[in-house]
């Protein structure tokens, strides 16, 4: 039996899809799935399913929901000689046990994981192919059924802004691959949905320089500059503004693989920047302030991965891009 949570919540067994009834059991699955492999308290649970105001009889609710998913995963393990996923009661309230490889969840976060370490170690070719595999799992929004019918769990937001970072590491190794122009109109979609992400606008910046557009890029910074302003009272931060005054100046620097590595860690005066072709070697004060936005305004840390905690390529980098 396999599990789809990056979209409709989807359940496959094999013989095909596996009906659910009632959207109960079917944000019981949800949650569940969302925590597989974790002990989830029961107060934790009628919480989430009833948003805060549990009825007098929602212990119950509960209890009869996890009595038909545990029928819907017997019968399917009846057929499956690998040994299948297991609802275990365990204090102080369930477990949902299930393979890596039965949950498309598990499997995004290890590909985003292995794509990143790809990135922070300058293997731009292999950290493309892996992130997009990552994005390719999703489908929709998580749960983007129950999102629909009013689900609103913090997990949910915590997970479409993982997706985001994941997409931003992505553009990162296209870029540093020189493939801005097979990347530009992605970069304009997603900067269009959320035009206060500085490290997405950095990205659509340095891709829009390369293709011989200034104007365009600085249209971008200043669109996001507005939307951090009217949002969430913000100045852009300093790197996004290191790509504003590089496009400015024509900065050689935005020609090189490494271009927003370089600027995330260049708190140095602009001729001790490291010559092209050399590794960059981040100083634990330069990792800490290459922040795109301000720490209070995230909502899950992975917003920020590939600026402020990630190291910069460590082999040579290659020729300048041509443009």
């Amino acid at each position: 039996m396999k599990f789809q949570v990056l979209g409709p919540l989807t359940v496959l067994g094999d013989s095909g899809p596996v009906a659910l009834s009632g959207v109960k059991q079917r944000a019981t699955l949800g949650h569940l799935l969302l925590h597989a492999n974790e002990v989830v308290a029961t107060s934790a649970l009628m919480w989430a399913l009833w948003a805060g105001e549990p009825p007098p009889t929602a212990r119950k609710m509960l209890q009869n929901a996890v009595s038909a998913l545990r029928g819907l995963l017997a019968a399917d393990d009846a057929e499956d000689t690998r040994g299948g996923p297991v609802l275990l009661t365990h204090a102080p309230g369930y477990l949902l046990r299930v393979d890596g490889d039965d949950l498309d969840l598990t499997t995004y976060r290890a590909l985003a994981d292995r794509g990143r370490a790809d990135l922070a170690a300058g293997a731009w070719s292999s950290a493309a192919r892996t992130l997009r595999a990552a994005l390719d799992l999703w489908h929709g929004p998580v749960l983007a059924d129950l999102a629909e019918s009013g689900t609103d769990w913090p997990e949910l937001r915590t997970l479409a802004q993982a997706r985001s970072a994941t997409r931003e590491d992505l553009y990162e190794a296209e870029l540093a691959c020189g493939r801005h122009h097979d990347v530009l109109e992605e970069l304009r979609t997603h900067a269009q949905r959320e035009p206060e992400r500085e490290r997405l606008c950095a990205h659509l910046m340095l891709a829009l320089y390369r293709r011989g557009g200034q104007a365009d890029a600085l249209d971008a910074y200043r669109r996001t500059r507005t939307a951090l302003a009217s949002r969430l009272g913000l100045e852009p931060g300093r790197v996004l503004r290191a790509v504003e005054r590089a496009v400015l100046d024509h900065d050689p620097v935005l020609r090189q693989p490494d271009a927003l590595a370089i600027m995330a860690l260049d708190g140095e005066p602009r001729r001790s920047r490291p010559a092209a072709g050399t590794p960059v070697t981040p100083r634990p004060a330069a990792v800490a302030q290459a922040t795109l936005v301000a720490p209070a305004t995230l909502v899950a840390p992975a917003a920020l991965v590939g600026f402020d905690t990630r190291t910069a390529p460590g082999p040579p980098a290659p020729p300048a891009l041509p443009a």
